[in-house]
Parts: C-alpha cells; sequence; structure tokens
C-alpha cells in the first residue's frame, strides 16, 4: 500500500530544508528563491521504530525493513496561486494526488531569507494557503454539482444521494472552513475520501530557529494553538539544524550534537510518526531468523486483511493469524517464551489487528 503525505507552503519556509532532511539526501533544490522545486520530489522514507529493532533482536532476524511514509516535496504556493499566479495550476494539481498534507510554516526571522508576504506571521501563511486550497475546492465542488444536478434530473438516485452532500461542502467553503470540517450523512466520519483538496488530514510543522528546536517560540505557539483548535496535529522543527543531524547518520558525533541541542531525538522522527497517526496508519510486525519487518495497515483492519497486506495468497487461503501483542513480545523474550506462557494465541480473520501485533500467518491456497 503506498501512502503520501504532500509538503506544502509558501516558498522559502523550509519546505525542500525539511525534504531534504527527511530523506536524508540532497534531492530537493534548496535556494533563497520562490519556484526553486519545479516538479515534485518523491522520497520514501522509513518509519522509526525502537520497537522493531528490538524485535528483530530478540528473534535473531539477519535484516530489518522498517514500513515506510512516500513524501512529496511540492513547490511553493504563493497568494493567487488557485487562480493561475505562480506555478499554482500545477502545483495544486500535484496536492490532490497525496492523502496528507505536511504544511510548513515560518515561525522564524532572518533577514537573509525572503519572506514573499514581507514578514513572519505564521496565522497569516496558514490562511493564505487554506484560502488558495479552498477556492480551487469552491470551483471544483461547483463543476461537480453541475453534472449531479444533469445525472439527478435523469433519475440517478446516487446522484441526489451525493448533490447533498456537496452542497453542504458548498456552504462550508463559501463560510470559509475547509472540507473536512463536512461530516457525512451519519455525522461520524469525515469527508476525507473526496477528491479535495481541503478534505485532506493537516500536519502542521512550525520550522523555528536553532535556539527553539527544542522548546519552540512564540510564533511556534501560535501554530500549536490553532492546530488545538482544528483537531490536527503539530510538530516544531528547525528545518535547517535537521539536515545537519541527517549528514551526521547513526554516529556518536550526532548523540552529542541532539544533547547539546537538548533534544531526544531528531525532530524528524516526531514529524514521520505525526504523518502516520494523521494518516490513520498502524503497522503490525513479523518475525524470524530471514528478517523482521513492520507493515503497513489502515486502524482497523482484520487480520486477513493484514495478511493480505503481505500477499493476496496470505489471504486467500487465511487459516489463522498466530498474534503475539508486542507488550507480550517485549517483556518476555519473544515468541517461543511467550508461547511457553500461553501469551500466544490464534486469531480469526476477523480479528482486528492491534498497533504492534507481531503475527505469524498460516494459510493454505
Amino acid at each position: 500500500m503506498g501512502f503520501k503525505c504532500g509538503i506544502v507552503g509558501l516558498p522559502n519556509v523550509g519546505k525542500s530544508t525539511l525534504f531534504n532532511a527527511l530523506t536524508s539526501a540532497a534531492q530537493a533544490a534548496v535556494a533563497n528563491y520562490p519556484f526553486c522545486t519545479i516538479e515534485p520530489n518523491v522520497g520514501r522514507v522509513p518509519v522509526p521504530d525502537e520497537d522493531l529493532d528490538t524485535v528483530a533482536k530478540l528473534a535473531h532476524s539477519a535484516s530489518v525493513v522498517p514500513t515506510f511514509l512516500e513524501v512529496v516535496d511540492i513547490a511553493g504556493l504563493v497568494r493567487g496561486a488557485s487562480k493561475g499566479e505562480g506555478l499554482g495550476n500545477r502545483f495544486l494539481a500535484n496536492i490532490r494526488e497525496v492523502d496528507a498534507i505536511l504544511h510548513v510554516v515560518r515561525c522564524f526571522e532572518d533577514e537573509l531569507v525572503t519572506h514573499v508576504e514581507g514578514g513572519v506571521d505564521p496565522i497569516r501563511d496558514i490562511e493564505l494557503i487554506e484560502t488558495e486550497l479552498m477556492i480551487a475546492d469552491l470551483e471544483s465542488v461547483e463543476r461537480q454539482l453541475e453534472g449531479l444536478t444533469k445525472r439527478a434530473r435523469g433519475g440517478d438516485k446516487d446522484a441526489k444521494a451525493q448533490i447533498e452532500l456537496f452542497e453542504r461542502i458548498k456552504v462550508a467553503l463559501e463560510a470559509g472552513k475547509p472540507a473536512r470540517t463536512v461530516t457525512l450523512a451519519e455525522g461520524t466520519a469525515e469527508a476525507a475520501h473526496l477528491p479535495l483538496l481541503t478534505a485532506k488530514p493537516v500536519l502542521y510543522v512550525a520550522n523555528v530557529e536553532e535556539a527553539a528546536a527544542a522548546t519552540g517560540n512564540a510564533q511556534s505557539a501560535r501554530v500549536a494553538a490553532r492546530a488545538k483548535e482544528e483537531g490536527a496535529e503539530m510538530v516544531v522543527v528547525s528545518a535547517a539544524i535537521e539536515a545537519e543531524i541527517a549528514a551526521l547518520g547513526d554516529s556518536a558525533e550526532k548523540r552529542e550534537f541532539l544533547e547539546g541541542l537538548g533534544l531526544e531525538e531528531p525532530g524528524l522522527h516526531r514529524v514521520i510518526r505525526a504523518g502516520y497517526r494523521l494518516l490513520g496508519l498502524i503497522r503490525f510486525l513479523t518475525a524470524g531468523p530471514k528478517e523482521a519487518r513492520a507493515w503497513t495497515v489502515p486502524k482497523g483492519a482484520t487480520a486477513r486483511e493484514a495478511a493480505g497486506a503481505i500477499h493476496t495468497d496470505f489471504a486467500k487461503g487465511f487459516i489463522c493469524a498466530e498474534t503475539i501483542a508486542l507488550a507480550d513480545y517485549l517483556s518476555l523474550g519473544g515468541e517461543q517464551p511467550a508461547k511457553e506462557k500461553g501469551r500466544m494465541r490464534q486469531e480469526g480473520r476477523d480479528y482486528v489487528v492491534q498497533d504492534g501485533d507481531v503475527l505469524l500467518f498460516r494459510f493454505n491456497v
């Protein structure tokens, strides 16, 4: 399964620097001028997982394979992007292809780095980007309503049901509210499945100066308050520092550097995990002599669906999933001790997989 997070924001807020740090490579051009990223850059980013490393040691696995997120670096949007300003139309099309948005917001002052709006104000920047996306969505909704209305006149019952939802989305957008705030008919689910820019879940990444990497600053506090209001995720990082940390690899020098900044881990780890949560994903683990591996499935996935994430044959011939809770696997010292203590259980096809479950599938094809 592929899951894409798109990095968006105004030009010169640190998007490409963040992307380079995430992918530990200078794949995106970083320059002090707008539109230095012309085509979206894509990187596969491993999700940090200390539990997987421990499971691998207990299982004496020869290799460790983490689960991944796909991250897309999308060039900076500007005021008027929805009307084609800058490279707006192309950029908006790129955003439509991702599952969630990592919205990078500038929260640092630097007279050497220009700001397209003339000064640092993260809330203004958030609202500017959101407005451009809502304008684009409103135009899309109006077009879809025209088509749905014609189909409804022809007796299409599904079209009639969709009209009610899109009318509510239109009202929300006209009131300055993103599509993700509109619930479906039952009033419980978000409209995130719709092909709209503002229906996508958002993670705000507050990019601060080096001195504020561990604690944040007054501007990032404003972003945190905004995220809390929206029920969105928010992470504080210093993209420039994260790029330096990434360049150090896994070394003693890196650990000393983190300690000097007052950080327990790179901020990027928090960004990746938050992006994972944002998409409503969990991981289950498999472990054996050849490899220990993390697999990605949506929260609420059944054992049969998890088996299918490995191979379709596993799902077709599913018999059972031999399951050990992660906490038991770690505390008891691996598969065999867990089995001896009666902590391994057989689960059927409808069992709802829990985050971190260590699974062994039995199947017959």
